[in-house]
């Protein structure tokens, strides 16, 4: 078994790996209708070279910068240069509106903005000018800005890293003076449920993040040469440790997915080894992969009924004799079909940021692919625990804790985590950091036990627990998975807070809506669909489906369509995907509030 290096800080792991690999490809970016690679030795000059640049230009040790961009190999670039240059990178989502921008602007006092694209700039510019402190903007690609203003200078990307001779031993011996203690980054929440909040991530928590995630690898799996594909964005906590950091701590190559419509055919294409993913892809993927088989016909859906039927046999006490020459068959034909669409060489699709329903995970282990599901939050770097073979793979866990983590439950049930991974707190907010900071403790604000194998379940979180007005409490989290597991459902948010039931918002699946409406000879825009009467029953079918699984206090007794879809767009879901309740609950709550007087 391979063991990762104990290093000082996330450059030098960098740097250490750039000097064994050479001249192998690290970095690949899609254009042209081709796969185009970035060996890690040239990524080391280019970060050398712009983390000189940024240090001639005035940025000093311990100095803030703000990252706007995509996914794309000059991400990784600016954020490893950014801490060899002794600065402390502030990654920001590409869907925030010039408002976040200027929160985090301000809020974490950056001296300089790096942006990707023309695009992104119109939002983050008019922050730029507003703001005393930043003094330096840099433009990956070309930026249509007709001259400098206010107290910011411009810089091109390729005429900063080029008026540099890379030195990359100089830079890497002068990082190595960066401990595991100092500042890497600060990364805003997601804002599930109201203004982000900057996380203090030091150099030893994800470091710890890393080396937790490669004794999962090294002893379940075997540490080879891994490739990961790339598809959350980066700003958030998950993707930045678990996409780069992770991959970089495994000398693995990273390639950057094209986007969620080119996700397929990207996966199929790169053949990756790890991916790590949230719950909404997988009900997404699984909804495409049912319906596919269901159109096929025959003999397909037969075989994915029983393949289910043996996956849950297999995780619950393993496939009986009897069983097992119909497993065979469809470990020869049906199985090897599904692995082919992920790229035939999967070894573990990782879940994370957000509750996984447990059939979904079932689901793919019974079709031969084996799906982790973690815990963690933007506080622990954000990797706490992680489902693994060698532990009992039990889809309504979240595994046991990493390598070097404490865990403990709360009298009131709260998990409590403590380890290198914890944050060194909330930036500027003394407040809050003492709230959930109690003597080197992370008060998580999830509900949870620990099983007799010492894996980790979830139950609910503390704050989003509905509870009904005679005391009962609901987890709305199990009851929105399950509905979203239907044909029928694309997304769902339940409410009932002190209230007799719960009551639920649906936003019908769009592809079922399509095939529903062209079969019973119905418009398909679904304003005028959802006024037929047979439209609305087919949906409430489903929800009935729901509830006899469900005991009385958690039923959904109705409902209502909302407008239109969660999306990041018109900000009703965070983009790691999580519904934000807050937002909807203000565009929607009068007309949940009316169905109890209907």
């Amino acid at each position: 078994m391979r063991e990762l290096e104990h290093f000082p800080n996330l450059v030098t792991m960098f740097f250490t790996r750039a000097a064994e690999l050479g001249d192998a490809p690290f970095l690949w970016h899609k254009a042209g209708g081709r796969w185009h690679s970035r060996s890690w030795r040239e990524t080391a000059e280019t970060v050398a070279a712009l983390a000189a640049g940024l240090k001639r230009i005035g940025m000093k040790p311990g100095d803030t910068i703000m990252l706007v961009s995509e996914n794309r190999p000059e991400w990784c670039i600016a954020d490893l240069a950014i801490m060899a240059a002794g600065c402390i990178t502030v990654p920001t989502y590409t869907t925030n509106t010039e408002r976040d921008h200027q929160h985090i602007l301000e809020d974490s006092e950056a001296k300089a903005v790096i942006v990707s694209n023309d695009k992104l700039s119109r939002a983050v510019m008019p922050a730029i000018l507003r703001s005393s402190r930043v003094r330096a903007l840099i433009g990956i690609d070309k930026l249509r800005i007709g001259q400098a203003s206010g107290n910011a200078e411009f810089y091109d990307w390729q005429a900063l890293i080029a008026a540099e001779t890379p030195d990359v031993a100089g830079i890497a011996r002068a990082s190595e003076g960066v401990t595991r203690d100092d500042l890497a980054c600060i990364i805003y929440t997601s804002g599930t449920g109201g203004s982000p909040r900057g996380v203090m991530q030091h150099h030893g928590a994800i470091l710890h993040n890393v080396e937790g995630c490669v004794d999962v690898i090294s002893n379940d799996f075997g540490w080879d040469d891994e490739v990961f594909l790339s598809f959350l964005p980066l700003s958030h906590a998950y993707e930045h440790s678990g996409g780069q950091f992770f991959p970089i701590g495994l000398g693995g190559q990273i390639y950057y997915s094209e986007g969620l419509d080119k996700l397929a055919s990207n996966i199929e294409e790169v053949r990756p080894t790890i991916m790590v993913v949230v719950p909404r892809l997988f009900e997404v993927l699984r909804q495409r992969m049912v319906k596919t088989i269901d159109k096929q016909g025959g003999l397909a859906p037969k075989l994915l009924k029983r393949a289910l039927g043996l996956g849950a046999k297999d995780l619950d006490r393993g496939i009986p004799f009897w069983d097992r020459p119909m497993n065979y068959f469809i470990n020869k034909t049906l199985r090897p079909k599904i692995q082919e669409k992920f790229g035939g060489r999967m070894k573990a699709l990782v879940s994370g940021g957000a509750p996984l329903n447990p059939d979904i995970g079932v689901f793919f282990h019974s079709l031969g692919l084996t799906l982790l599901q973690g815990y963690g939050q933007t506080e622990a770097a954000p990797v706490i625990s992680c489902n693994r073979p060698s532990a009992g793979l039990k889809m309504d866990t979240v595994g046991p804790p990493l390598l070097n983590t404490e865990v403990k439950i709360a009298e009131d049930g709260e998990i409590l985590i403590r380890g290198e991974q914890v944050m060194k707190g909330y930036w500027r907010n003394a407040a809050e950091t003492e709230r959930v900071l109690q003597k080197g403790w992370l008060h998580t604000g999830d509900i949870g036990h620990i099983d007799d194998r010492g894996r980790i379940v979830i139950t609910d979180r503390k704050k989003d627990l509905i509870i009904l007005d005679k005391g009962d409490n609901v987890s709305p989290q199990k009851v929105e998975g399950m509905l979203t597991l239907q044909t029928e459902i694309g997304q769902a948010m339940v409410s009932g807070d002190r209230r007799p039931y719960l009551v639920g918002l649906i936003v019908p699946d769009a592809e079922w809506v399509r095939d529903y409406a062209e079969k019973e000879g119905l418009p398909s825009d679904i304003a005028l669909l959802r006024e037929h009467e047979c439209f609305r029953a087919a949906v409430s079918a489903a929800v009935d489906r729901v509830n006899r699984d469900l005991s009385t206090t958690e039923k959904i007794r109705r409902f209502i369509f909302a407008d239109e879809p969660f999306s990041i767009d018109n900000k009703q879901m965070t983009p790691s995907l999580k519904i934000r309740r807050h937002v909807i609950k203000e565009i929607y709550g009068e007309r949940t509030d009316a169905l109890y007087k209907a």
